[in-house]
């Protein structure tokens, strides 16, 4: 409570303290011409059009140092016809040998470039950013909220080609009207910003002056004039694939779905993109396939919480910005999509020997519907349908039958902001719902029939953008069966069940749970010196995990950042910034979970390496959750230290280094890491990355198991000495910018060795010793045939209770293969090649060397697929 008092108390003194000016630089603008034919787009610029408009330039310093001359000059010009927008840069360089040609995929922004920005809405807070490198790599990129998002899955079709002669090099762009969005109107002005890049200096400029430290990128855009006359194109673009692919994989003679060592499929889908307006866009898949994705890294969870997993799947992740809506910080949001064509829900019987069962759930189709207005009204909806997945299954009498593992499912989201003001305020507000059709199936029963949520959202900027408040509430509801709800009740996000819970309990009788969240932040957004407070919550109730992701409920948060940031070179830094972070949770009860501060420094020196360094204190930790549904447990405090370093990153072999430490008090935990990342450049169009990384980890209270004795509960822990070593391996050469072969590999091992076995006691108690009871040397025996521990805590013969081995060495490889040539701008040919091989013992040969020789002997699958698209604009 003082905490937040003294919070409170300072941020209202700054608020009336500090003030910042507008920004003082005058609006640019640069008035364009419309002709009569087309520009042949050859890098040239030699065109008799271009003729026809003046050049704009004046460009300014943006970093290092903000509002000076650049050390080369830069100049500009723009055309129109009914269906394009042609843009020429001149990139003036006195040194041309020295400019930096380095060829990387679509979105690498590698080498020097450089990028306009347009707001063709006119709203202040939304942009298209089309950005060119010397060696004619494509970037773009939507810009959202005022220059925070940047959305470069956006992958429009558009026209580049680059040239270098003595004076520099040039960068002629060819954009269709169809790619942007603007009123249908006569007269036309839009926003635009250039900036440019200079690769061996890392200096960028801008057209219009934008300070660093100003609130915001959009709203301080240049103007463009001229446009009279340009309508709003429909855009039709239809996109089928056709795919072929065959998995190898050891056989296994008794199992019916692996007995031939290989499975061949064949697949046909549908992508398309629907300009039905001016405002609105459509986004259709029909069975969609992402054979060319990258697999997820392998991790190792110990904890009582699901793992969250980056989208990696294009059509998900393109205009994924505006489908979001975080519930608090970190993962936690209304809509997360992977639940979408994720793995089944269901469960197989205990009589099941083999199944073929598969790794996700067949999405039939989707559909995104996206679009703003001249008002400044946008909106955003998404519509999926995923197949009811029956598959085969061998029972213990050789009986095959099928099985139901999933129901067909309809996801929905939608999202609706209007901005006012310039977009100084934007109001939103969010929907989801999740509706399973025919629960019918082994343990379907326990799955939610439908599952919503709904959320609104303020966001307010005044003096100047230089203060902001944010405002966020949203409720969920879930209804199923009563088997369902209990499991829900039950489950790792809340644990109602447990003993010491006096606010929430078990209804067996419940068939619907309805939650809520919240969260409120004031700040100050610009200048050297920012800082936010704020507070939220996720009630006991809340549930997300339908078609959003939640991690924990039952949580209030208060919180203090305050970042001080010196942009201006000295004599030894080229940027500075120093932030502090403290924060106080509990729970609905008022038991206080959790508190502590953090302070760190991030330095970019004078010679471009960078060092960062940061302290983490925390006091005391209660858990809800980790005795799974026992009573909360008290865990001592704990300091983390850690530190990087990393060299010239313009340089074509760049070194980084990074080392941590983390110490709990009463030496009841302590862990490590330390992890490398060499990047090499051997070729201005290869680029090979090495990143090899070593966790240790002894934690004396890690969870195993519980038991019942006596009609008691018992709570098993033990001290875990946990390794874990990782590898990622990434290759990218391009034969042309359009051309490029792509390999990702990463071998991971992880082993985990448990001693010291004891069981809670008084979990909560000021003692630490008093919290847990370690077993005496006669209580425990191992069971070799069982692969199990049995315990004796009475004087019997026979044992009380016993818990498995929980010993494990996991090794794993994976990677990719990828060949992508975008043959015609938006039509692609992918070949692929997927591995994957995993091993798992208990056995205490857990060394590394015992480990790392079963990397060359792992049972693996390999895949290898060819995916053929075609995109027809009409």
């Amino acid at each position: 409570m003082q905490l937040r008092r003294t919070l409170c108390a300072f941020s209202l003194l700054v608020f009336f303290c500090g003030y910042t000016q507008e920004n003082p630089f005058p609006t640019k603008s640069y008035t364009t011409n419309h002709i009569q034919s087309e520009i042949e787009i050859d890098g040239k610029l030699d065109d008799e059009a271009w003729s026809q408009v003046e050049w704009g330039g004046d460009f300014v310093g943006h970093r290092p140092d903000f509002n000076v001359e650049p050390l080369q000059e830069t100049q500009f010009k723009i055309l129109y016809d009914a269906k394009y927008l042609y843009v020429g840069i001149r990139a003036f360089d006195t040194e041309p040998e020295k400019i930096v040609k380095r060829m990387s995929r679509r979105d690498g922004f590698d080498g020097d470039f450089v990028e306009i920005n347009i707001d063709s809405y006119g709203d202040k807070r939304t942009a298209f950013s089309f950005s060119a490198s010397v060696s004619g790599v494509k970037g773009d990129e939507y810009v959202s909220n005022n220059g925070d998002n940047w959305d470069s899955t956006w992958d429009p079709i558009w026209y580049l080609r680059t040239s270098i002669d003595e004076q520099g090099w040039i960068a002629e762009f060819k954009i269709p009207l169809s790619q942007l969005r603007f009123a249908n109107k006569e007269n036309h002005t839009w926003g635009i910003q250039f900036t440019r890049r200079i690769f061996r200096t890392e200096e960028r400029s801008t057209w219009q002056p934008v300070d660093p430290n100003a609130p915001g990128w959009v709203h301080l855009f240049g103007e463009l004039n001229g446009l009279k006359g340009i309508k709003p194109q429909k855009q039709l673009e239809i996109q089928p694939y056709v795919l072929a692919s065959i998995e190898k994989f050891p056989k296994e003679e008794e199992n019916p779905f692996r007995d031939t060592g290989e499975e061949i499929k064949g697949n046909l889908g549908l992508d398309a993109k629907i300009g039905l307006t001016s405002d609105i866009t459509l986004d259709l898949t029909v069975n969609p396939d992402f054979g060319q994705v990258d697999a997820d890294p392998s991790r190792v969870n110990l904890s009582a919480f699901q793992l969250f997993f980056q989208e990696r799947r294009p059509f998900f992740l393109e205009g994924s910005s505006l489908l979001t809506f975080g519930t608090s910080g970190g993962p936690n949001n209304l809509f997360y999509s992977r639940r979408i064509g994720g793995r089944p829900i269901g469960r197989l019987p205990e009589d099941v020997v083999y199944s073929d069962f598969p790794g996700q759930t067949q999405i039939l189709g989707a559909a995104k519907l996206t679009g703003k207005n001249a008002k400044g009204f946008s909106w955003g909806l998404l519509e999926s349908f995923t197949n009811k997945e029956v598959i085969d299954v061998v029972d213990t009498a050789g009986v095959r039958r099928r099985e139901q593992v999933e129901p067909y499912t309809n996801y929905l989201v939608g999202r609706v902001q209007q901005d006012f003001n310039g977009g100084k305020t934007v109001i939103g507000a969010m929907v989801t719902n999740m509706n399973r059709i025919d629960n019918e199936g082994y343990n379907l029963e326990l799955a939610h029939n439908n599952a919503q949520s709904a959320g609104v959202d303020i966001n307010h900027n005044f003096k100047d953008r230089n203060y902001g408040i944010e405002l966020r509430f949203a409720m969920s509801r879930v209804d199923g069966t009563q088997g369902a709800l209990h499991k829900t009740q039950t489950s790792s996000v809340r644990f109602f069940q447990r003993p010491d819970n006096g606010y929430q309990e078990v209804d067996s009788t419940r068939t619907a749970l309805v939650g809520s969240a919240g969260s409120f932040s004031f700040g100050k957004r610009s200048g050297n010196w920012r800082w936010n407070v704020g507070t939220n919550y996720r009630s006991p109730g809340l549930a997300l995990n339908d078609i959003g992701f939640l991690r924990v409920t039952d949580n209030i948060n208060n919180w203090f950042w305050s970042s001080y940031r010196v942009n201006k070179v000295t004599n030894l830094f080229r940027s500075q910034r120093y932030n502090m972070y403290m924060e106080q949770n509990m729970d609905f009860g008022g038991v206080t979970t959790g508190k502590g501060m953090n302070m760190n420094m991030n330095w970019e020196f004078i010679n471009y390496w960078g060092f960062n360094q940061g302290i983490w204190i925390g006091g005391n930790r209660v858990s809800n959750a980790d005795l799974r549904g026992g009573p909360s447990i008290t865990y001592p405090g704990n300091v983390n230290y850690w530190y990087w370093i990393g060299s010239n990153s313009r340089k074509k072999v760049r070194v980084s280094f990074n080392n941590w430490f983390n110490w709990g008090r009463n030496d009841s935990r302590k862990s490590s890491g330390v992890s490398l990342d060499i990047n090499i450049r051997p070729l201005d169009a290869m680029q090979v990355s090495i990143s090899p990384n070593i966790n240790w980890n002894r934690d004396d209270l890690q969870y195993i198991s519980q038991a019942e004795f006596n009609g008691e509960d018992r709570y098993i822990l033990g001290r875990v000495d946990q390794k874990t070593y990782g590898m990622s391996v990434r290759m990218n050469y391009n034969i042309t910018p359009n051309l490029t072969f792509e390999f990702w590999g990463q071998p991971f091992i992880a082993s985990g060795q448990y001693s010291q076995f004891k069981r809670v006691d008084e979990p909560n108690s000021e003692n630490y010793n008093q919290r847990f009871r370690l077993f005496e040397d006669t209580e425990l025996v191992f069971n070799s045939t069982d692969d199990s521990y049995e315990v004796y805590e009475s004087e019997s013969t026979e044992e009380d209770y016993s818990f498995g081995n929980p010993d494990f060495n996991i090794v794993q490889f994976r990677s990719n293969f990828v060949m992508r040539w975008e043959y015609i701008p938006g039509s692609t040919l992918f070949l692929v090649w997927a591995n994957s091989g995993s091993y798992f013992d208990n056995s205490r040969q857990n060394e590394f060397s015992d480990l790392s020789s079963k990397l060359t002997d792992l049972t693996a699958t390999n895949t290898f697929l060819i995916k053929y698209t075609y995109r027809f604009i009409l």
